[in-house]
């Protein structure tokens, strides 16, 4: 399953919805983006979803 390595964030499920309201299963899954990220000052790459790297950009400032 895929899923955020920061936050956790990963697949939801929902319904697509035609035109005459007829209902079928889909998925959503998480923008997830392979950033490298340091942690306890080692560098190493992870899969972070958009919303925590715009968060991570901030902090940085």
């Amino acid at each position: 399953m895929k899923s955020c390595e920061i936050c956790g964030k990963g697949t939801t499920s929902g319904n697509n919805v035609s035109h005459s309201m007829r209902h079928t299963k889909r998925t959503y899954e998480a923008n997830l983006q392979k950033v490298e990220v340091e942690v306890n000052g080692k560098k190493c790459k992870k899969n972070v979803c958009s919303r925590c790297i715009k968060t991570m950009k901030k902090e940085s400032k």
